[in-house]
């Protein structure tokens, strides 16, 4: 479906967050597969556990990716923490999952990379964190949503989007998955 781009921005998000709702109920229902996106270059995570129980219920990882989705096209800002001021990615992470969840996250990627429990990425579902090293290592995180999508706001002068996980950019970035 094209979607003009001098559409107002609230329909915009709206659909976005409508399609992200279709995605994630057409996720959730499969079972899980036994090869994931990343199986063929996934990086070992120290013996962790394949499919780890976050300290979050699944309902609320989904509610996270909800919201998420929701906040597209918001503005990128430094620093940023609030759709009235804009995101950045971590700011981004810690609005959506204080206020879909009511949980404290950290602010920064690095400290966000230590949240939870370490999960392979054939096991990643809605609400974990992706991770990425862009300019360091963990340098840059988002939300996954499902169908190898994460929700993030990736730089200066941009807003806050949707991408592949092995999208030509982000594949040799990767570097891990959390759940919290």
């Amino acid at each position: 479906m094209n979607y003009p781009r001098e559409a107002d921005p609230r329909l915009r998000r709206n659909f976005l967050a409508l399609l992200g709702a279709s995605i994630l109920s057409a996720c959730s229902t499969a079972p899980p597969s036994s090869r994931g996106p990343f199986d063929p270059v996934a990086p070992d995570f120290g013996g962790a556990d394949p499919d780890p129980i976050g300290s979050l219920p699944e309902e609320l990882a989904r509610e996270a990716s909800f919201l998420a989705l929701s906040l597209v096209d918001t503005p990128y800002r430094y620093g940023g923490n609030t759709p009235a001021g804009g995101f950045d990615c971590s700011g981004l992470i810690v609005y959506v999952f204080r206020n879909a969840a009511g949980l404290g996250l950290p602010r920064t990627v690095a400290q966000l990379a230590q949240v939870g429990q370490p999960v392979r990425p054939s096991a990643m579902r809605s609400g974990d964190l992706v991770l990425f090293d862009t300019t360091g290592r963990f340098s840059h995180a988002g939300i996954y949503v499902g169908a190898g999508r994460f929700v993030h706001a990736p730089s200066t002068g941009g807003a806050v989007r949707l991408d592949g996980v092995q999208a030509r950019y982000w594949k040799p970035r990767f570097s891990g998955v959390r759940r919290v």
